[in-house]
């Protein structure tokens, strides 16, 4: 089983299912990030794992809210055309961690980024800092719909295992 029952269950009420593919959708969303260019020049450039990534999620908005395993359960949105303006922020993060970074979405109501790197993994970026939700985007839905708490990326681009 890809996703754990419950999270499968929250991400059907949202619009997705297994085999969901969303080309034009993906497509559009990307076209319109990648034509913003932030005022030092930094611009969001797409990559395989983004694009595999809003081919099939581009478009799902998981309405929840309530406890979780350690953390409130938020709403969240993959749609990169709500982190527009973040050009300068991922690839300042994304030197951090010597990759690119481009945007998926928003968790709450412009709480955090949601961003994904060259190698698939997801973070989110809030005004407290930048945490790890999981190396790949199944893990990080996983754990942004059961609320598990992230571990949070250091300084150096580096993070422990959550607890």
């Amino acid at each position: 089983m890809r996703f754990p029952a419950p999270v499968e269950a929250v991400l059907r009420d949202a619009g997705w299912a297994a085999g969901r593919r969303v080309p034009e959708v993906a497509a559009r969303v990307i076209r319109t990030v990648c034509a913003y260019t932030a005022g030092d020049g930094s611009r969001h450039t797409p990559f395989p794992a983004a694009e595999r990534a809003l081919t099939e999620f581009a478009g799902v908005y998981v309405d929840q809210d309530g406890p979780g395993v350690a953390l409130r359960r938020a709403p969240f949105a993959i749609d990169p055309t709500m982190a527009v303006p973040t050009a300068a922020t991922l690839a300042a993060f994304g030197r951090v961690l010597g990759v690119r970074l481009f945007p998926l979405g928003v968790e709450g109501t412009d709480d955090a980024i949601l961003a994904i790197d060259e190698r698939g993994r997801v973070f989110a970026l809030d005004p407290a800092g930048e945490w790890h939700l999981g190396d790949d985007l199944d893990a990080a839905l996983t754990t942004l719909i059961t609320g598990t708490e992230p571990p949070r990326v250091a300084d150096d681009g580096t993070w422990s295992p959550a607890p």
